[in-house]
């Protein structure tokens, strides 16, 4: 059976691995999954991920093991959720791009130049879709 939001499935595990305190999580890799991860990484909301073959060699998919971070027992995510999904895609402008949290969070926008958070993609310049928004 395929997944319809494999993106939302991500950020659920994340959500709820946090929620009991997890040190890691892992979920089945894809070339988004890998950017969303990295712009997580860069701006402070995640310690690290890797990119690790299954236990099961055979099939060849990936995983990806997303290290936790956390300050003071607290999970640095306190919010994290889809914008955009498979049946309501969100695209917004240059102009129209969300500000979240007066700037204390970010939206990860999917752009012509990749994976950009909100304040990148000011400065570039550039719209596109509203992948999700975390603070």
């Amino acid at each position: 059976m395929s997944m319809t939001d494999p993106i939302a499935d991500m950020l659920t595990r994340i959500r709820n691995a946090q929620l009991v305190s997890k040190a890691s999580v892992t979920f089945p890799a894809s070339k988004m999954k890998k950017g969303l991860c990295s712009v997580l990484q860069k701006e402070g909301y995640i310690k690290s991920f890797e990119v690790i073959e299954a236990a099961n060699s055979d099939t060849g998919h990936q995983q990806i093991k997303v290290n936790l971070k956390y300050y003071q027992g607290k999970p640095v995510i306190e919010y994290i959720k889809r914008a955009s999904k498979p049946g309501l895609r969100l695209y917004k402008g240059k102009d129209e791009l969300p500000k979240v949290d007066a700037g204390f969070g970010i939206a990860i926008i999917s752009t012509s130049k990749g994976l950009l958070t909100d304040y990148e993609a000011r400065q570039a310049e550039v719209g596109g879709e509203v992948i999700c928004i975390v603070k």
